[in-house]
């Protein structure tokens, strides 16, 4: 039997950037994070009372609280897919979307607030896996 010859990735579907560290755990944690504030935000619409209505400053009625974060779950997710497959995009929007996460889970701490600020640190976490993965070349230095 004769060997094939090595056609390299050539054409391959797969022939963008592997992904590892930080950005594999990034894109890892949005597709898991984003499900999370879905489940979250379904909570909201649906079942109101399961949450508290402190009076504060940022006082929203529940069901608007579960829209926000039914909203920002689906495109923490899509994102997610979207730095899984290494599309270039993925990466800029990723940090946007888990800040945006991060500041609509601080203003949401006084509703649930261990769960807000676990989940605060995972979206950090997220940020930080992200930034950290980006190369001088792709946002324009040397």
């Amino acid at each position: 039997m004769a060997a094939m010859p090595d056609q390299g990735r050539r054409g391959s579907p797969y022939n963008s950037e592997v992904i590892s560290g930080g950005t594999l755990f990034a894109g890892v944690a949005l597709t898991v994070s984003g499900p999370l504030s879905i489940l979250l935000g379904i909570t909201g619409i649906t079942r109101d009372t399961v949450f508290s209505s402190p009076r504060y400053a940022y006082r929203f009625d529940l069901t608007t609280w579960g829209w926000i974060h039914l909203v920002v779950g689906v495109a923490l997710f899509l994102i997610g897919l979207g730095v899984l497959l290494g599309k270039s995009w993925a990466r800029a929007a990723g940090i946007v979307a888990a800040a945006i996460s991060v500041i609509t889970q601080f203003m949401f701490i006084p509703y649930y607030p261990v769960w807000s600020v676990i989940v605060m640190a995972f979206d950090l976490l997220i940020v930080w896996g992200l930034s950290r993965s980006f190369h001088p070349a792709a946002v324009g230095g040397r």
